[in-house]
């Protein structure tokens, strides 16, 4: 069994459709997968098929769970106070990551922003929920300039809480890369000193479930089956 957290240098880099393709490309390979938002923020009971969950089920068939949400785009913390609603507990995202794992070949983990982002009671983080289940964690970064300094602030972030980094991926590669992302494919894996597993092209959260299963088996066949073993 095992559990991998996705977490991102900042927010808006793509983690939710890097998400549904790990689950995809498991899926694909014939693993049995789970998918867990502790907390979704900025989406209102009423917005149905929106979510990060929704999202995920749409592009990969993979079934999910969220555990909170929140109606206001804000940091989980800060939204649940401002809506009246209960912060989340380390302790029941811990269960329910641990209640999947019992029953799946993989569960993911998809935070909220960076891996600093406050999730709920005490000010956890997703680098708290990744040592307590004992979860490896894959980094989601932007393509263009400042990501080099945002993922290795990110990475030594990871590694500073005594967890794995499993890689890196661009969550949304240009169809017309700039020069900047150019480089920083290069540049990447020298500045954080974790290997860019992939580039998920722009718009590929737009496909068919059919299309998006190809392209992430293609992507990140290898990573799902080499992280299984």
């Amino acid at each position: 069994m095992t559990v991998l957290l996705v977490s991102g240098t900042s927010t808006g880099v793509g983690k939710t459709v890097v998400t549904a393709a790990l689950a995809a490309a498991a899926r694909t390979h014939g693993r049995t997968v789970a998918v867990c938002k502790p907390a979704q923020t900025g989406v209102g009971d009423d917005r149905p098929g929106e979510s990060d969950i929704d999202v995920v089920e749409r592009l990969s068939g993979v079934r999910g769970i969220e555990l909170a949400r929140y109606p206001e785009p804000l940091a989980p913390d800060v939204a649940a106070r401002r809506s009246g609603r209960p912060m989340l507990e380390l302790a029941a995202v811990v269960d329910a990551v641990l209640a999947l794992d019992e029953t799946h070949d993989l569960v993911l983990v998809e935070g909220a922003g960076g891996v600093a982002v406050r999730l709920g009671a005490a000010g956890f983080t997703a680098l708290d929920i990744a040592a307590a289940v004992g979860a490896s964690v894959l980094i989601v970064a932007g393509a263009e300039l400042g990501t080099l300094n945002h993922s290795a602030l990110t990475v030594a972030a990871v590694r500073a809480a005594d967890v794995k980094c499993s890689g890196l991926v661009i969550g949304s590669w240009p169809t017309e890369p700039s020069l900047a992302a150019r480089v920083n494919l290069e540049e990447l894996p020298l500045v954080t000193g974790v290997e860019l597993i992939a580039s998920v092209l722009d718009g590929a959260g737009l496909l068919d479930e059919k299309e998006f299963g190809a392209l992430a088996r293609t992507m990140f066949g290898e990573f799902t089956d080499s992280l299984l073993g």
